[in-house]
């Protein structure tokens, strides 16, 4: 490393934050389950999400979860970075229409294993839909 680069991880430090914000409509369950092939019917029929607990469609959970990849690769930490892991709970439902929005809290950082660990929370309004970790390599590029 140049005296003029700086490693990315000495820029970080506990406690930052970063957030994405997406409201989800129709068209973006249809994409993710083409590109999921997830096509359960409590997500693609309104008569068969009419029966359900639900009552109406509800968007996939992993594709609001997948709002915590777009912050890690392009906010916090960054480009290069890679996801190494990711826990997730479920709490409440997603609807078209519900604008999620996808909080990821630096928690740990390991400088020897370039390791960081990351709560990650998705809301609508103030409810927690879904709460979690993960934990994202640093490469030094």
């Amino acid at each position: 490393m140049s005296l003029n680069q700086i490693d990315p991880i000495s820029n970080l430090c506990v406690g930052m934050s970063a957030e994405y914000s997406q409201t989800v409509t129709d068209a973006d369950i249809k994409t993710f389950s083409g590109i999921s092939g997830d096509k359960n019917p409590v997500h693609m029929s309104d008569e068969f999400a009419e029966k359900s607990i639900f009552k109406k469609r509800i968007a996939h959970g992993f594709m609001s979860a997948s709002y915590f990849s777009a912050i890690f690769g392009t906010q916090l930490p960054g480009s290069g970075c890679v996801y190494l892991s990711q826990t997730l709970k479920f709490s409440k439902p997603v609807f078209i229409g519900d604008t999620v929005r996808a909080i990821v809290t630096l928690k740990k950082i390991n400088i020897r294993s370039r390791r960081l660990t990351f709560d990650t929370v998705c809301k609508i309004k103030d409810q927690v839909v879904i709460s979690g970790e993960a934990e994202i390599y640093l490469p030094n590029i």
